[in-house]
């Protein structure tokens, strides 16, 4: 069975309960008599059947029977109310586009007006020609003066290249003569195929249409363009699938008909996002992309087609923390309930959790393991007497600047840096000696050492590494390092590692220790390292190079560049956050946000500023008040500040003001029923529907800038910026920014935005 493209509205529970049921009887016997499945009769496409659900509701099928089969192939097209579904079915049509050979279904309905060109009525303006009347449109602007060329013809595009493509013709009439980018994307959501509508959007903003043509794989068919042979071979056309998915099993079938919350990403994927999903590769793979491109998708899906290839197989899926890790095991099972999960890192199937607490696992358990941990605490700086973890180590770096670091300058005499070079230096080169250090390369640190200050900076790690050892602690970078190269050790053994697969998401937020330890996990070789990650969202970790850590990249590394949740207003705000400051990738590439690009529109971010923090206060209960009118739950809502103290304070002046609200901190859950505020930070991963950011005043954002040496400032300045940038692509349909006294300069210009009362800038 295949299900069709998702239905619009949802069945409530009660009725996708008997939709299902239906559909499980018809997967065993088509022929049972209850099933009621009868032709209609003046279809357009006389494959088309109804089954009946009950004595309201009635299923809409396409029946398939491929020549010289006996067992017939059933397309689910939905279900719907008695008379409704026989509209429908009246006139649903499956058909292969023959210039593209994807599977489209198509409602026989009154032609959509096609409106005249835009020359039609105000003639070839002056500057769109060459002087003899031939269209001249390789301008991207026109001056003010005139108005501006068609967006598909800024690139080059003619009806005809949209036609021979495969786009419907009317779409294709309308969206030639379209000139502004808003009315493009009613035009395109308005799409009777989902992937005509991609196509036309990547056209929009210049990907060239030869790279189209092989994004999409489209092709011209041959044959019978509705013959049921065709039909079938379709149905596994990349395009296709945007919209049709075979229901494999059950489990597949029962969450897509029953479950509201069974998103179509679950089953309908992009066919770049697909080819990334499920393709074999040859080694370690890193995909890139902007928030809400789907990097995350494509794991899940990638963890459940390496679990279907090899169901002995053993795949780590991981992320750098534990909120981050628990939605990826609740979505994971989302997405296929019967996908076997492991309990322990080294068992068949997937198993889900934080790098961290990988690592902390394996280092408990090393002994039963038979994890040689005693011959690589030389990484650490030699054997402690037990190994208590500890998340921050900031008194003990405090403690050994003053008993070592007197020769150090002040701007170097902080625990951030210092622990900072310990990380990134020391731990990712395995640095255990003096001689070591001296000599050792120091890619991306914005403070030159020449020989002395290194040697004073070394002074004070060995005073470090003498504390924490003594009291038995260890970090959590420590305890990554110190497990990888015991990993390393057993391989060399001739051991086997603990993994098949290992696929992460967020890997930019990674240090290098989490990298060296992630690889020790699994053996090189086809499938073997898997990352997602998006330099724009660094907001933890300094930039880190895998090849600087024997991860060889070069060759395989592709980018997504479709924004799926967010508008294309609050993504173009988001993107401005960054500053236009060029951001550089793990593979030391420079990354921008050219091609970057959004399937949805809507209202352009708001900003509010007051001059009074209780101003603020007010404003940010009425705008939530007016929200909440929008969405079915207060969950759907949320506020972000920049720290924990300034969100428990406004979620308390909120919930007085009667507002819902409640503070989300680390050890607390989401819920329902209340409008959470939590940090920026907290929020990394999360999706609202509503998003306010609270607090973006001068004196808050950017934070954590004091006493950071002047060659690093511009880098902390760009994690503010990325810190921001998350902030506010978490808001899939609206955005609000709201502060008090002065606008914080990290903030772009949102243009006409609202100030509700107070003062905009």
């Amino acid at each position: 069975m295949t299900l069709g493209p998702p239905q619009r509205p949802a069945l409530d529970k009660s009725v996708s309960a008997k939709a299902f049921t239906f559909l499980e009887k018809l997967r065993t016997d088509d022929t049972v008599p209850g099933l009621h499945i009868e032709p209609i009769t003046g279809t357009a496409d006389p494959r088309v059947r109804t089954g009946r659900v009950d004595k309201f509701w009635r299923a809409v099928l396409v029946k398939l029977t491929p020549q010289g089969g006996t067992e017939a192939h059933y397309v689910y097209l939905g279900t719907y109310p008695h008379d409704d579904a026989i509209a429908f079915a009246k006139k649903a049509t499956l058909r292969v586009n023959p210039a593209s050979s994807v599977l489209e279904l198509v409602e026989a309905s009154a032609p959509v007006p096609v409106r005249p060109p835009y020359w039609a009525d105000h003639g070839m303006p002056p500057h769109w020609t060459d002087g003899a009347g031939s269209p001249r449109l390789e301008l991207d602007h026109a001056p003010e003066d005139h108005p501006q060329p068609p967006l598909l013809a800024r690139h080059g595009v003619s009806l005809a290249d949209l036609v021979e493509l495969g786009i419907a013709e009317d779409l294709a009439d309308q969206a030639i003569n379209e000139t502004d980018e808003n009315a493009f994307s009613v035009l395109t959501d308005a799409a009777r195929a989902t992937w005509q509508a991609e196509v036309l959007l990547d056209l929009a903003m210049g990907t060239p249409i030869t790279d189209v043509r092989a994004r999409y794989d489209l092709r011209p068919s041959t044959g019978d363009p509705t013959s049921d042979d065709n039909v079938l071979i379709a149905l596994g056309h990349p395009a296709t699938r945007m919209e049709f998915a075979y229901a494999v099993d059950d489990k597949v079938l029962r969450a897509a008909i029953e479950d509201p919350d069974f998103g179509r990403w679950r089953v309908f994927l992009h066919p770049e996002q697909r080819r990334y999903a499920e393709s074999s590769m040859k080694g370690s793979f890193r995909l890139s992309g902007g928030a809400g491109t789907g990097k995350t998708v494509v794991l899940l899906h990638r963890a459940r087609w390496l679990a279907k290839a090899n169901p002995e197989a053993r795949i780590v899926l991981t992320t750098f923390n534990r909120t981050l890790a628990e939605e990826l095991l609740k979505q994971l099972t989302i997405l296929d309930p019967g996908v076997r999960i492991a309990k322990e890192p080294g068992e068949p199937g997937v198993y889900v959790s934080n790098v961290d607490a990988i690592s902390v696992n394996l280092l408990n358990k090393a002994s039963r393991r038979g994890i040689p941990i005693d011959s690589a605490v030389h990484v650490i700086g030699g054997p402690r007497q037990a190994f208590e973890l500890t998340p921050a180590t900031n008194h003990a770096w405090r403690a050994a600047i003053s008993a070592a670091g007197w020769e150090l300058p002040e701007s170097l005499r902080t625990p951030s840096f210092l622990a900072s070079e310990y990380g990134q230096v020391v731990l990712a080169g395995r640095i255990t000696t003096r001689a070591e250090y001296l000599q050792a390369s120091r890619p991306g640190r914005g403070v030159a050492l020449n020989r002395s200050r290194r040697s004073a900076v070394w002074d004070v790690i060995e005073d470090y590494r003498s504390r924490v050892a003594h009291g038995g602690k260890i970090s959590f970078d420590e305890c990554s390092l110190l497990v990888a190269t015991a990993l390393d050790a057993m391989s060399a053994a001739g051991h086997p590692r603990f993994a098949d697969h290992v696929l992460v998401d967020e890997t930019q937020d990674l240090t290098p220790a989490h990298l060296l330890f992630l690889r020790a996990l699994v053996a090189a070789g086809d499938n073997d390292f898997f990352l997602a990650e998006d330099s724009q969202q660094r907001i933890y970790s300094p930039r880190v190079m895998p090849i600087r850590l024997g991860i060889r990249l070069t060759g395989r590394s592709r980018r997504l560049t479709l924004n799926y949740r967010t508008t294309a207003q609050t993504l173009r705000y988001a993107v401005g956050v960054l500053g236009g400051e060029a951001l550089v990738d793990m593979e030391d590439d420079a990354t921008s946000s050219l091609g970057y690009r959004s399937s949805r529109i809507g209202p352009p971010p708001e900003e509010h500023g007051f001059a009074q923090t209780d101003e603020a206060y007010a404003a940010t209960a009425r705008i939530l008040t007016d929200w909440h009118t929008a969405v079915e739950d207060p969950s759907d809502l949320a506020v972000l500040v920049r720290n924990r103290q300034e969100g428990e304070i406004l979620a308390d002046d909120l919930h007085e003001r009667g507002i819902p609200a409640k503070y989300v901190g680390n050890r607390t859950t989401l819920g329902k029923g209340n409008v959470p505020v939590m940090t920026m930070h907290r929020a990394k991963g999360m999706e609202f529907r509503r998003v306010l950011l609270f607090g973006v005043s001068a004196d808050v954002v950017p934070a954590g800038t004091d006493g950071v040496p002047e060659e690093e400032l511009e880098e902390r300045l760009q994690q503010e910026r990325s810190v921001l940038y998350v902030a506010a692509t978490r808001a899939r349909d609206k955005l609000a920014i709201v502060w008090d006294g002065q606008k914080s300069p990290l903030l772009p210009d949102a243009g006409q935005a609202s100030a509700e009362g107070g003062t905009r800038s």
